[in-house]
């Protein structure tokens, strides 16, 4: 992944939602990525994979794969988005899913703006392996 430059940015002073907007597109690139790193397909097909992955409920199981792996700082920040006011499902999402999708979110948009992409990394791989796993 690219390098960013990310000086002078806490983390820590953003509130869970703007946390969780950036860790949606942080979450999703790196699905984009491995798609398009593995499989050389027709967009349609790439489009389909994709949004399995980013749903609410696929998330909310990513959540469950890497918890163990947390740091308590990470769980914490977890714990923000997951709470984070004004989060509302859409209608055909579970509640329950989508708040702990969202923090999963919020998770990935504080350690992208710390530059922890290593990090990162090492989580989404936890994530598809374990998906990977479950498939077979």
């Amino acid at each position: 992944m690219q390098e960013w430059n990310l000086q002078g940015c806490d983390p820590k002073l953003f509130s869970p939602g703007t946390l969780a907007f950036l860790g949606d597109a942080v979450y999703e690139l790196f699905v984009r990525q491995r798609l398009v790193e593995t499989a050389n397909m027709p967009v349609n097909k790439l489009h389909l994979l994709a949004v399995e992955q980013v749903r609410a409920s696929f998330q909310s199981n990513a959540y469950s794969v890497i918890e163990a792996q947390l740091s308590e700082e990470e769980k914490n920040i977890w714990k923000r988005g997951r709470n984070a006011n004004g989060v509302k499902p859409p209608k055909h999402a579970d509640p329950v899913e989508y708040r702990r999708a969202t923090g999963l979110e919020a998770l990935f948009g504080y350690l992208f703006l710390q530059g922890k992409m290593e990090r990162l990394e090492e989580l989404f791989d936890l994530i598809m392996t374990s998906s990977a796993a479950e498939r077979e």
